[in-house]
């Protein structure tokens, strides 16, 4: 079925929470919802179908949480998704919520997600499981950040990529950081920051790796003709692809592809766009690795390039800014990072700024240039690309101007 362009997102909210102690997950989700279809111009009443997953990393089952946060804001949904397939699930959502639409099983559909993930003292460079494939990892020290650091071990074997080269990824998204006023961290980095930043698991460093907070976020999905009749110009979905590639990093049949080279083809098919007309791209960062790669899986440069592309590509004012509010690696981080990719891609294509102008002691070259904005008037079109579990689960969204 192809719902290109005939399926659009009318509302989205962002928490401004980044430590909520003692706020649970489910009460942020309820406020970014009833946010998200303000922004709209609706209300609960509207609202037929509903996605959510897991709210925190190890908390509950996909299944449990959507039906509890149901219930928590009173809805009794005909549509229902709660896939968990980690950092890439609320991009999924997005793809699964425009089908039911489209095949008219829903009409107005919310997707939401948080996470507390600094409050409950979670990491991310814990243990995985010890069952399933994981038996034969975990019980060696095998962490969540020592799979990625795997992964760019073998790009630099391969390409001769360097500590430095991945340090342009995080440079890049602190820079956009810096004019957003909710980021995590907002004070300027440099290369050698982040090369001399402490090892977490060699060869990523300290400041390769994704923070970690609380937050949420949410964002309403309706038909493109109801959009016309809404309080915001809608986003128009053009294009989705998702694959699940492999399990732990142990099956993983090529530490330097991934199965975004499926999902974006799907994606780019869809919409008969190349990755030459993406103006701006949200990726999953949890590591400057999985940027690395993704950008490279995704077409945006040939495999093993990724290296040359990220020094003069991904800033702001360059041929494609990435994560323009900071990312996973300087803005927020509670778990499932791909809700932020959406909702910032809504605010690029819009054209909403998140702040007034930054300020020339901060960045001197700024000239007063607004915040987070690639230019005036939004952008035409956005790629949003996530990654779940162990470079394991990829969805790839496009959406563009109405």
């Amino acid at each position: 079925m192809s719902w290109s362009g005939d399926v659009a997102i009318v509302g989205a909210h962002e928490s401004p929470r980044r430590k909520a102690p003692g706020v649970h997950p489910f009460q942020i989700q309820a406020e970014c919802v009833r946010a998200a279809l303000d922004d709209a111009g609706l209300s609960l009443s509207d609202v037929d179908g509903f996605c959510s997953s897991a709210s925190s990393p190890g908390e509950g089952a996909g299944w449990m949480d959507v039906c509890e946060v149901a219930e928590y804001l009173g809805l009794e949904p005909t549509f229902v998704d709660g896939t968990d397939t980690g950092g890439a699930a609320p991009i999924a959502q997005a793809g699964h919520a425009a089908t039911a639409i489209a095949a008219k099983q829903a009409d107005v559909v919310v997707v939401s997600y948080a996470g507390c993930s600094y409050s409950s003292g979670g990491v991310f460079d814990s243990l995985p499981s010890t069952w399933g494939p994981w038996a034969y990892e975990a019980p060696y020290g095998f962490t969540t950040v020592a799979s990625y650091a795997l992964a760019a071990q073998r790009h630099m074997h391969e390409f001769g990529t360097t500590s430095e080269d991945f340090a342009e990824i995080s440079v890049a998204a602190r820079y956009h950081a810096s004019m957003n006023p909710k980021a995590q961290y907002q004070e300027p980095i440099t290369v050698e920051d982040v090369v001399t930043s402490r090892w977490i698991a060699e060869p990523l460093h300290l400041l390769d790796c994704c923070v970690v907070s609380d937050g949420g976020g949410a964002y309403v999905v309706t038909s493109a003709d109801r959009a016309k009749d809404l309080r915001k110009p809608p986003v128009r979905m053009l294009g989705y692809g998702e694959r699940v590639g492999h399990a732990g990093i142990g099956s993983m049949p090529d530490y330097t592809r991934t199965a975004a080279e499926d999902s974006g083809k799907m994606a780019f098919a869809m919409t008969g766009l190349t990755p030459a007309d993406i103006e701006c791209a949200q990726l999953y960062d949890s590591f400057t690795i999985t940027v690395m790669l993704v950008l490279e899986d995704l077409g945006f440069c040939p495999k093993g390039e990724g290296k040359n592309f990220v020094r003069d590509h991904l800033r702001l004012g360059g041929p494609l800014p990435i994560n323009t509010d900071g990312g996973g690696l300087s803005a927020c981080h509670p778990g499932m990072r791909g809700m932020f990719l959406m909702l910032e891609a809504v605010r690029q294509v819009r054209g909403e700024e998140l702040s007034e102008a930054i300020p020339s002691d901060v960045w001197p070259d700024s000239n007063g240039r607004p915040s987070t904005v690639v230019r005036e008037g939004g952008v035409d079109t956005c790629l949003v690309h996530g990654v779940g579990g162990q470079l394991s689960t990829h969805a790839t969204l496009i959406v563009g101007k109405d």
